[in-house]
């Protein structure tokens, strides 16, 4: 075994190795609307669930050297974001959107994406999404030393594929979203272990 003091890491390397720590993650395919109405698309693979009551999901948004991330200049002004699930195979746009363009270039046109009008917020969610939460922003988390921003928001209305939403549970086999894993890698999930209470086994 290797022992590592984690006070001891710098950002960078605690980030290289946390992120191949926490695996698989989901993704948040986050659109938000820049002041010159251009919808931005940028993913997120820090991001869970935060309450079910009420419905709060957390994204961490880091910074850069220059400041915010567009993302998060648009969350803190409009106060709304739209959370996309992404489906396996949207992997390369995905990786994609996540390249640095200027706030007024719109990644949802470079690459070719439709969108369709959100009913609680005015940033639009992508059409191509099985799962879009309408979110509302809740509050933002900071840590001392810390590069990064934690967001919360309160889902406001959710669109569901209708072939996924059963008996209302999501049906994971058929959603096939996609996940995150250490550096420029993802995963699909491919495998789903049930257990049967009745037969105490897999």
């Amino acid at each position: 075994m290797t022992d590592i003091d984690l006070s001891e890491l710098e950002a960078g390397a605690a980030y290289r190795l946390m992120t191949g720590v926490i695996v698989p993650r989901p993704i948040a395919w986050v659109t938000t609307t820049a002041v010159s109405g251009a919808v931005n698309l940028a993913p997120f693979s820090c991001y869970t669930m935060v309450s079910y009551a009420p419905v709060l999901v957390g994204i961490s948004i880091g910074r850069r050297a220059e400041g915010r991330k567009d993302t998060a200049v648009n969350i803190l002004r409009d106060g709304e974001f739209v959370l996309n699930v992404a489906h396996e195979s949207e992997a390369a746009l995905v990786h994609r959107s996540s390249a640095q363009v200027p706030a007024d270039i719109s990644e949802v046109e470079l690459l070719g994406l439709e969108t369709c009008p959100s009913v609680t917020t005015r940033t639009p969610r992508l059409a191509s999404a099985p799962i879009a939460l309408e979110c509302r922003l809740e509050q933002v988390l900071t840590f001392d030393g810390s590069p990064s921003e934690f967001f919360i928001g309160r889902v406001a209305l959710a669109h569901i594929d209708t072939a996924l939403y059963r008996d209302g549970k999501i049906e994971t086999r058929e959603l096939k979203p996609l996940a995150r894993i250490a550096g420029p890698n993802y995963s699909k999930v491919e495998t789903v272990l049930e257990y049967t209470a009745e037969h105490q086994r897999w």
